[in-house]
């Protein structure tokens, strides 16, 4: 058998490679120009899901074309032929767990790829992906999956009773993603009064990483029990309350209009103001040596008072100095009988 009788199938194989780059290169600028003018993210995904693997099925494709008009034995087609299944159904398989992935970030962030999706979500995703992929494998393998789904039936009984702590975190966990009330990036506070951005939400804890970089890990269905504030519900924006006292002797109108243009310059001009906002005063107590009101100013998140409320009391301190309003001392007044 000379070089001749292989020279057919490899001039088969070399073309379909080819027409494959071919229709690789087309196919996906078209596509590129159908995506860029839609306001979904979703074609994005499947286009990104299914670039990567196009040339693997070409390959698929041309090594089975090629076998079939070569001079070999019945047994080495069927061997190859149910590699070439096996490979195909693998790398299907991993597209869609890829794509069903990027459609579920999208359903529970709310933003498409806006924020990273929690890590159970993602692992659930993907593993069920994966062990449907795998069945179909067994199934086109000639391997009959009937008493593997029993097996796993019986199997699943017995766990579910011997893990009865680890599921309540693991279904709290679905709970805590799917109701969309608490996700990846929020910024909570519990009923104990720790408070962090949400790192993740695992099948077991959900990770909160406070402000000094510590990570708390909280069992998915404590969470689900306890009171829990989410400063990003309805909105990120958050109100400022500043506590202020002025001398008794103060014009109260002079004291509202200096602290609110205080208030204005500050929103403008520091980094996380809302700078829309409209700030305002509201006086409320005459305490014992001084008249009190809250100024309320806004942030474009939680975590931008600390920076708002530093920078304001500077400026306030220096303005009130300026126009002669007084920030009295605690003073209290002492009356002795004769």
């Amino acid at each position: 058998m000379n070089w001749i009788t292989y020279l057919k199938p490899a001039v088969i194989f070399i073309s379909v490679i080819i027409a494959g780059l071919i229709i690789r290169k087309i196919l996906f600028l078209y596509l590129k120009k159908i995506t860029e003018k839609t306001e979904t993210n979703i074609d994005d995904i499947v286009t990104e899901a299914i670039k990567n693997p196009f040339m693997l099925w070409c390959v698929i494709i041309g090594i089975s074309v090629t076998i079939k008009t070569m001079p070999v034995a019945d047994k080495t087609v069927i061997l190859a032929d149910k590699i070439l299944i096996s490979l195909w159904i693998i790398s299907f398989t991993l597209v869609v767990a890829k794509i069903i992935g990027g459609v579920i970030n999208i359903y529970i962030t709310g933003k498409e790829g806006a924020m990273q999706m929690p890590s159970l979500t993602q692992n659930v995703a993907r593993w069920a992906v994966i062990i449907v992929g795998f069945l179909i494998l067994l199934e086109k393998l000639g391997i009959s999956i009937a008493p593997i789904i029993t097996a796993l039936g019986v199997g699943g009984l017995a766990v579910a009773l011997a893990l009865q702590d680890t599921l309540s975190n693991l279904f709290a966990g679905f709970h805590i993603t799917l109701s969309k009330q608490i996700k990846v990036g929020d910024y909570i506070k519990l009923e104990g009064g720790q408070e962090g951005y949400v790192f993740d939400i695992g099948w077991r804890n959900t990770e909160i990483r406070e402000l000094s970089n510590n990570i708390i890990m909280i069992p998915n269905s404590k969470l689900s029990q306890t009171i829990v504030t989410n400063y990003y519900i309805p909105e990120k924006d958050s109100a400022i309350l500043i506590e202020v006292g002025v001398d008794y002797s103060s014009d109260l109108e002079k004291v509202e209009n200096v602290t609110v243009e205080v208030a204005k310059d500050v929103l403008k001009t520091v980094a996380g103001g809302a700078q829309n906002f409209e700030p305002f005063i509201r006086y409320h107590t005459f305490s014992n040596s001084s008249i009190n009101f809250s100024v309320i100013l806004r942030g474009k998140e939680f975590t931008d008072k600390f920076l708002i409320t530093h920078e304001f009391i500077k400026r306030l301190k220096v303005k009130y100095d300026k126009e002669n309003i007084t920030i009295p001392f605690p003073i209290t007044t002492v009356h002795l009988a004769k």
